[in-house]
């Protein structure tokens, strides 16, 4: 579904990613795992199109994403929850999901995607007309993650979800992220809660200083003792 060929990114002269291949296949959960500044980031904002590719290819459903202009990355199927959520904090709650629907035109859909969402995540119906500005921590990442789903995506880029989240929080939000992914949507996770990430990814990928340097099975990975040592606490 999604695959990434020998990509390289830079920032001037920091060369940020080095030739790193990464294969998204429809259906799972696939998780990048490394420490901070290790390039997860990176490498979602290079499938979104907001940093661009040095060389290397980045295909989704068989259509180049290079060059690709980031504003039309959505209508593709593709929708990125940013790390520190990026919610418009002077919107309220409703008026931030109607933007995560900007690129369609099925009104009767879309009515009926809000209705989902509420479902999914009760708190934002309580506080729909709230401005997002008001929310806990949690409720703005249930909001972004809401509201990318507003887009019905394909694939859904998840960055961070859990930072800087109580554990109940947590635990609440990797629920969800099984549960949209039941519900039929892929999911590419970039986490630095390793556990918590490897516990729910089918496959996973761990990335230093912007190479691959791991992958396979995510049960496989939670078991390895170099994963244990780096990301699981011993």
């Amino acid at each position: 579904m999604l695959k990434i060929q020998n990509l390289n990114v830079y920032y001037d002269a920091i060369h940020a990613l080095t030739d790193i291949n990464i294969e998204v296949k429809e259906g799972e959960i696939v998780t990048l795992i490394g420490a901070n500044g290790a390039g997860k980031t990176s490498t979602l904002r290079a499938i979104s199109g907001l940093v661009p590719a040095k060389s290397g290819t980045i295909t989704f459903e068989d259509k180049k994403l290079n060059g690709y202009p980031a504003y039309k990355i959505p209508y593709l199927g593709i929708s990125h929850v940013p790390e520190g959520r990026r919610i418009f904090s002077n919107l309220t709650v409703m008026e931030n999901l109607q933007m995560g629907a900007y690129c369609r035109k099925d009104d009767a859909g879309i009515k009926k995607d809000f209705e989902m969402v509420y479902a999914r995540f009760p708190r934002l119906k309580e506080r729909m007309k709230q401005r997002g500005g008001t929310l806990s921590g949690g409720e703005q990442q249930m909001l972004a993650m809401g509201r990318a789903l507003m887009a019905r995506p394909k694939i859904l880029l998840l960055d961070e979800p859990s930072m800087g989240l109580a554990p109940i929080i947590v635990q609440e939000i990797f629920h969800i992220i099984k549960e949209i992914n039941g519900s039929g949507t892929t999911i590419l996770l970039v986490e630095q809660n390793a556990n918590m990430a490897l516990s729910i990814a089918n496959r996973a990928y761990v990335i230093e200083t912007g190479n691959i340097v791991l992958e396979g099975k995510a049960s496989d990975l939670l078991q390895d003792d170099s994963v244990k040592q780096a990301y699981l606490g011993g």
